[in-house]
């Protein structure tokens, strides 16, 4: 079976939730920090999804 996730989309995440542990992950819209792991997730999603990753549609 294929990957729903490309491993460039990943590392996007993984990335996120370095960021999220240092305390240095900024929401988009409000600048906040991020403090749940869902939003890191989908922060990390997202910009996999801008750079053209392959990355599952949103529902």
């Amino acid at each position: 079976m294929a990957r729903k996730y490309s491993e460039a989309a990943s590392q996007m995440v993984e990335r996120a939730m370095h960021e999220r542990k240092k305390g240095t992950l900024k929401s988009g819209g409000s600048g906040r920090t991020v403090k749940s792991r869902k939003q890191a997730i989908a922060i990390g999603l997202s910009e996999a999804r801008r750079e053209g990753k392959k990355v599952p549609k949103r529902k």
